[in-house]
């Protein structure tokens, strides 16, 4: 059984046996909740304040710094994928890694804050990958029609959209509801965590809205 929790903005806590933090903040600095989490390994995207706060989570976790590249941890497999923050190359906001991870038979690619279509061979590896963690607030990440043309790419059985406008957000991103209207796919919101298996996930593809 897989455990996943919503932090807030772009933080997920994925729980296996073996927990996982991704792109933790420091609740403060933006205006929100902090994370209430301790973890085995810490992924972080990219070096910007809103996602690489691993001193905000607890336990003596190993941490992975936008790191390009495969490695094992806890009896899970992860690749780091290059990709930028912006359309520019990266030369605006720096380049951002997205981490995919092989978990008890499911496959989750958390996108970080991805700026641009990945290029060819990025599509190929997370193409069919079972759940699929997009930001969609646009302003610092790609805007609504690049993100649904993304996702036509990738053709996930999950969505789940992060990095938009919450209640106290200081930073200025677009509300969940904007994607929403125009995503094409069944929408369940699921509370601020949810249990499941790999023979549990929908054979049509859903988005899961988390609250916090």
């Amino acid at each position: 059984m897989m455990h996943i929790v919503w932090h807030g903005h772009s933080c997920f806590e994925i729980n296996n046996g073996t927990v996982i933090v991704v792109d933790p903040h420091d609740g403060r600095s933006l205006g929100i909740k902090p994370p209430s989490a301790a973890a085995d390994i810490v992924l972080i995207s990219h070096d910007h304040f809103d996602h690489n706060s691993f001193k905000s989570i607890r336990g003596s976790h190993k941490d992975m710094f936008a790191f390009a590249g495969e490695f094992e941890f806890g009896g899970c497999v992860f690749e780091g994928l290059q990709s930028d923050h912006d359309g520019m190359g990266g030369t605006k906001r720096g380049k951002n890694v997205m981490y995919k991870m092989k978990i008890d038979g499911v496959t989750i690619c958390h996108c970080g804050d991805l700026g641009n279509m990945p290029d060819d061979d990025v599509i190929c590896k997370i193409r069919n990958t079972d759940i699929l963690m997009v930001p969609v607030g646009g302003v610092y990440t790609m805007d609504t029609t690049d993100v649904i043309r993304f996702i036509d790419a990738v053709r996930p059985r999950i969505i789940i959209p992060m990095h938009y406008r919450v209640g106290g957000l200081s930073i200025p991103l677009n509300s969940v509801d904007s994607f929403i209207n125009v995503v094409g796919h069944n929408v369940e919101y699921v509370g601020n965590e949810i249990d499941f298996s790999a023979d549990e996930l929908p054979q049509e593809t859903t988005v899961w809205v988390f609250s916090r």
